[in-house]
């Protein structure tokens, strides 16, 4: 069987995507044949497209760290031909091909089946960074951050976790502040949500990073990292938690133990990638239940065909792109 994929190589010391032909026995192992419905675009996509992006380890290489599908075959009994089911993260799209690609071939114990209340296109929209959106919900949930505590914030967000987790924490019932270094979005955060938008600069100028400075939020969900989390860690209220997920402001984080022992706050690492199952089943049901923002659709940039993912990973990597990049490769 031959099919149609994107592909990344390496070629004059350049990363080139393209759509091509594949065939069956070129994809890697696993015991469930998945014809892919849908797949998304997601930061570590755009950075499978970069020569320095430290996702892709061979060439070349069908990236897409997010699928969902039909249970083609299987040699699992878990999974039965004509299964709806979801795979993401693990090593999808950085070491084993991923889902830019009509037909994937996936470890059963990566594959999560459809729950309730969710469409395979759904689950798409959603994707790692719903998924990732949720967890850290889960987590400041788990720390007992609630609705009455106080004001939440939310950086980057009008990226892909960040308006995911204002859509998911405003039904909730929380009082969100989203932050965004992007002017024209103010009104986009406000339909999904925001009760208040804030400035990037509001939640670090550049400046020097006080120890402490004024408690403002009972919680964060930082997508962001760096400079910013310090900052952001710096500003929690007595008790607060802050659900770390991402590293595009950078790794290093300048922050001192004031506010953990000083206040009690708690840095909340969100793990996407290698949640354990139980959990990561938990977690997409939430997403078919009560973590299922009613505007979902609206949290939809563009919705691609195959051939226009290359375009999508440069300008998910370029900041334009707002939400979530659904990419339909076969449809339901």
């Amino acid at each position: 069987m031959t099919f149609k994929a994107v592909m990344v190589d390496l070629k004059d010391d350049q990363v080139e995507a393209k759509l091509t032909d594949v065939r069956e026995d070129q994809l890697p192992e696993g015991e469930v044949l998945i014809k892919v419905a849908y797949s998304s675009v997601n930061f570590k996509d755009g950075l499978a497209g970069l020569k320095d992006g430290k996702i892709v380890q061979s060439y070349p290489f069908i990236p897409g760290i997010d699928l969902s599908g039909t249970v083609e075959s299987s040699e699992d009994s878990r999974f039965q031909k004509g299964d709806q089911v979801i795979a993401t993260s693990y090593d999808i799209g950085v070491t084993h091909f991923g889902g830019y690609s009509e037909y994937a071939r996936i470890p059963a114990d990566w594959v999560v089946p459809l729950p309730e209340g969710l469409s395979l296109r759904e689950a798409m929209i959603f994707g790692t960074a719903g998924f990732t959106a949720a967890l850290s919900v889960h987590r400041l949930e788990k720390e007992d951050v609630t609705p009455e505590s106080g004001e939440v914030l939310v950086t980057g967000a009008t990226g892909g976790v960040g308006s995911m987790a204002v859509a998911m924490l405003a039904a909730k019932g929380y009082e969100v502040a989203g932050s965004t270094g992007k002017s024209s979005e103010h009104d986009y955060l406000k339909s999904l949500g925001a009760s208040k938008v804030i400035s990037r600069d509001e939640v670090y100028d550049g400046g020097k990073i006080r120890p402490l400075n004024k408690g403002i939020w009972a919680g964060a969900v930082d997508p962001v990292g760096g400079d910013s989390l310090a900052s952001v860690l710096s500003k929690m209220k007595q008790n607060g938690a802050v659900a770390v997920s991402g590293l595009t402001g950078g790794t290093k984080v300048p922050a001192t133990v004031h506010p953990f022992i000083l206040r009690g706050v708690s840095l909340l690492g969100v793990d996407s990638a290698y949640c354990a199952m139980p959990l990561r089943e938990q977690i997409w049901k939430r997403l078919g239940s009560d973590l299922k923002p009613s505007m979902l659709e609206e949290l939809v940039d563009r919705e691609v065909a195959l051939e226009d993912v290359p375009q999508a990973m440069t300008d998910i990597i370029e900041s334009k792109i707002r939400g979530r990049v659904l990419v339909k490769v076969a449809g339901e």
